[in-house]
């Protein structure tokens, strides 16, 4: 083998190739009309944020206009606080920050526990256990609102932010998703070692589970953080305008009998701005561990 890949360097140094690289033969370099797909929808999935920021720069009565305008005007800042007067859209983002913040935590590493040991340990009822927590993914959450809701209030949570934390700290789908992932990347070799060398569950979690665990963490953590700050249905019920969330506070924009769509985009593109990013620091680890997690399979 050896020998065969010297030849093959040789090879390619007389044809005046870099050795170790492989020319890309035709059918695998994209053609002008893949280029052209992918920009017309690169263009037709941004289009609908660049309008919100067209329309959040101007009034109501110019984006009416026919044609609509198409450049963003300068009434930016003036809609952002007509936005912060009608909503408070300042504490709901602060709110909004804590809530998505404690939960992804709370998530990845609750569920990167129970993944591990549903993955790796040997106890009685595992597979009775991870059959009826992937199970609970099929009810319909409409169906537990009311008596959440009911032992909300009994616990005097009733319009507090604890109230949207707990019930979201844990997931069916983070607990599945860390075991499947655990139970492909982590090899049974390494807890043999770390146990013959006298370290704990816990220990072995923290030093061995963790850094292989790593990017299915990330990939976890940013999809609940994402999917709890768009959450609407829950926090609307829990929650009240005076302590709202970014999407209770948007629900309450606009009113009137003409609402002000520039006011209402301009508080939408307020509450966006912090999920792209989120999503700009820790995309490319999703990106990584959905092309890991291929490879593996």
């Amino acid at each position: 083998m050896a020998a065969k890949s010297s030849a093959d360097d040789g090879r390619s140094r007389r044809l005046g190739r870099r050795p170790g690289r492989r020319r890309l033969r035709p059918h695998d370099q994209a053609g002008v009309v893949t280029y052209v797909i992918l920009i017309l929808a690169t263009l037709v999935s941004a289009f609908p944020f660049y309008w919100s920021i067209v329309a959040a720069t101007r009034s109501n009565s110019e984006i009416n206009e026919v044609p609509p305008p198409f450049l963003p005007g300068g009434g930016l800042t003036g809609n952002f606080e007509q936005a912060n007067e009608q909503a408070n859209i300042t504490e709901a983002l602060v709110n909004s920050t804590i809530v998505s913040g404690t939960v992804a935590l709370g998530t990845v590493l609750a569920c990167t526990l129970a993944g591990f040991a549903f993955a790796k340990l040997r106890f009685r009822g595992r597979g009775a256990l991870l059959s009826f927590t992937v199970g609970t993914m099929m009810i319909p959450p409409q169906l537990g609102l009311i008596p959440l809701y009911m032992m909300m209030a009994k616990l005097g949570w009733a319009n507090e932010l604890q109230s949207v934390i707990l019930p979201t700290l844990v997931t069916a789908f983070g607990v599945f998703f860390m075991r499947q992932y655990l139970a492909e990347a982590l090899p049974d070799e390494l807890i043999e070692a770390g146990r013959v060398d006298g370290a704990s569950h816990f220990r072995i979690f923290w030093s061995i589970v963790i850094p292989i665990a790593r990017p299915a963490m990330a990939v976890l953590g940013l999809l609940t953080f994402m999917t709890t700050w768009n959450d609407f249905f829950w926090p609307i019920i829990a929650l009240s305008q005076d302590n709202p969330t970014v999407q209770v506070a948007i629900n309450s924009l606009g009113g009137g009998y003409v609402p002000d769509q520039s006011v209402i985009l301009a508080g939408t593109v307020l509450g966006t701005l912090p999920v792209l990013v989120v999503f700009g620091l820790l995309g490319r680890q999703i990106v990584g561990g959905i092309m890991q997690g291929a490879v593996k399979g």
